[in-house]
């Protein structure tokens, strides 16, 4: 299996002075998703929690959706023309009686480490495939307080081990209400990120996942959303901006959308009733 970091040497400098020195960098490899013995998907990730990763893609795809359909996985041997095992095939096999989609050239896709997949990226495929419908934001007022998202950042940075050993790497973490930790991971990509904490709750038995806070670094986009809403996760907070479609779907899908989360400072861009905002939350400044 490939490592989660390397060693590499690197020039640098600094202040006009040049030295040679170690320096540690974030694997990345690809991983090649297979269901039932048929290629379905490939994505760039770092090495580590691949079955929790497949599992999790295969949630957002709508195939899977709880622990007792999902028969196994394993790694693929006799994936190079030597017949070894690169530890970068996964074969995903369903259980008895759980309907397998249909596999074709457009669902066989490549999915980069940034952009995670977008071939059904659409409002109405999400809203149609979504197997528990979040609440609406309303039926939930006053859920999670600001000071609880303000939180949520450190936390999430406490708990990235590999980042501080690298810089380069993205991480996704599952909270509750309260902002109590559930759990974490970090890869190069955040979609794979997402993929592997849904894909571990799945494993688990713990999906739907009502009543928690999905926390990512960087931006909110449409596939995150949709990552969220097909977990059933009611509540997605990133310490960058969300793209126009992702703030679409999560309007749509009533999943409270949280942006630009640094320190106190937050933009609350859907499903703000969850919030305890307080009286003065539709004021204008």
């Amino acid at each position: 299996m490939g490592r989660v970091t390397e060693r590499r040497r690197v020039i640098r400098i600094r202040d006009g002075a040049v030295s040679t020195r170690p320096d540690t960098l974030v694997g990345e490899e690809p991983l090649e998703i297979r269901l039932g013995g048929r290629p379905l998907a490939i994505t760039m990730r770092t090495p580590g929690d691949d079955f929790a990763l497949a599992a999790g893609f295969l949630v957002s795809e709508g195939v899977l959706g709880g622990a007792g359909e999902l028969a196994n996985i394993v790694y693929c041997a006799g994936a190079t023309e030597d017949g070894s095992n690169t530890y970068n095939v996964v074969d995903v096999q369903l259980a008895p009686g759980v309907p397998v989609p249909e596999i074709t050239l457009e669902r066989n896709v490549y999915t980069t480490s940034s952009c995670g997949l977008c071939g059904k990226a659409s409002l109405d495929a999400v809203r149609t495939s979504a197997r528990w419908p979040l609440d609406p934001p309303a039926d939930a007022p006053g859920r999670i307080a600001p000071a609880t998202l303000s939180a949520l950042p450190g936390r999430l940075r406490a708990a990235q081990r590999v980042f501080d050993r690298t810089g380069g790497l993205h991480a996704a973490a599952l909270f509750d209400a309260d902002g109590e930790l559930l759990d974490v991971r970090e890869d190069v990509g955040r979609h794979n990120a997402v993929d592997k904490v849904v894909g571990r709750a799945l494993q688990d038995g713990r999906l739907p996942l009502r009543d928690t806070i999905l926390m990512v670094s960087g931006r909110a986009s449409f596939e995150l959303v949709q990552k969220a809403v097909m977990a059933g996760i009611p509540t997605l907070a990133a310490v960058s901006a969300p793209s126009s479609l992702a703030v679409d779907l999560a309007t749509e899908s009533g999943l409270t959308l949280v942006g630009f989360l640094r320190g106190s400072s937050m933009n609350v861009y859907a499903g703000a009733e969850r919030l305890a905002l307080g009286a003065g939350a539709g004021s204008r400044a």
